[in-house]
């Protein structure tokens, strides 16, 4: 099992009628967690602590070494972690965004229901801003079928979207910000912010690196962030889009309260407390369903 990246001392748990067990020989509860759940338990845990240990995995989520394994698999195949001996490792430090490839590959189930609620809060003929993010890139997906739009944006991905879409009707006009493009693809700085400044918008859809109850939302990188708060200042509404596993982090820069967000769509994902945290701060919460994959692994 080395072959894996992992190291034989982590490879002593024993089974005994299908019951996984710790390396003292007690027997491991299988707590019922879902994939998704089990990933986002763990991605909390590398952010906290910076890493993880497969033993350690088996233990708190209650699942088998071969579970726990193939968790981590998929965290490494997203980028989100790196495989070290015994366990993994962030993929990036703190104050590093992931790119825009790596991030569109990460909760796709999850994003693509809260792309359909929040596309959904649209009408037909409304001036949309839209933050830059795989998230924000999914709800442009959606606006492509919607009437008489009008987009305004600083994700170069949004913009190529709509200009290359071979939707039978009238697009939507994209109105690219300009400005300096970090690793996400985000355009940035003072002339994406002068423009934005210069315009007003309906609704306003941003995503977040982060979310939590009192830090509000942030993202690792200051001048995204700036941007988003220029942002946040031209809009009528704003609405948040993102998924259970951005709650817990903060990223280097705050650039709004929950109070300041008028709708939050995330998925059946975030924890019940959250959910609890986000209704009491935000205008509305919007929780979407997701059809989870099977755990044949567990």
């Amino acid at each position: 099992m080395d072959s894996a990246g992992i190291g034989p001392e982590f490879d002593r748990v024993v089974f005994e009628s299908g019951s996984p067990r710790d390396e003292a020989g007690m027997a491991v509860t299988d707590q019922g967690l879902l994939a998704r759940q089990r990933r986002a338990l763990i991605m909390g845990a590398v952010r906290r602590d910076g890493a993880v240990r497969v033993s350690d995995l088996v233990v708190s989520l209650g699942v088998s070494d071969m579970t726990v394994r193939r968790d981590l698999e998929a965290l490494v195949r997203s980028g989100m972690v790196e495989k070290v001996h015994g366990g993994a490792v962030a993929a990036t430090g703190s104050g590093e965004e992931l790119g825009f490839a790596v991030k569109s590959s990460m909760e796709s189930d999850a994003k693509a229901a809260i792309a359909d609620a929040a596309a959904a809060l649209v009408e037909p003929g409304s001036v949309v801003g839209l933050g830059a993010g795989s998230t924000a890139h999914a709800v442009a997906e959606r606006l492509l079928h919607v009437e008489d739009l009008t987009i305004l944006t600083n994700s170069l991905p949004i913009d190529q979207l709509v200009r290359n879409s071979t939707v039978p009707r009238s697009r939507p006009v994209v109105l690219l910000t300009g400005g300096t493009a970090t690793r996400s693809e985000a355009l940035v700085g003072p002339i994406a912010d002068r423009t934005i400044e210069s315009l007003h918008v309906d609704v306003l859809i941003l995503g977040a690196h982060g979310v939590m109850a009192n830090e509000g939302l942030s993202s690792p990188n200051l001048a995204e962030a700036q941007t988003n708060r220029v942002f946040i200042s031209r809009a009528r509404q704003v609405v948040v889009a993102a998924d259970h596993t951005k709650w817990g982090t903060v990223g280097l820069s705050c650039f709004a309260d929950l109070g300041q967000v008028g709708a939050f769509v995330t998925d059946a994902g975030m924890p019940v407390e959250a959910q609890a945290a986000l209704r009491d701060r935000v205008g509305q919460l919007f929780v979407v369903g997701v059809d989870d994959e099977e755990d044949s692994d567990r």
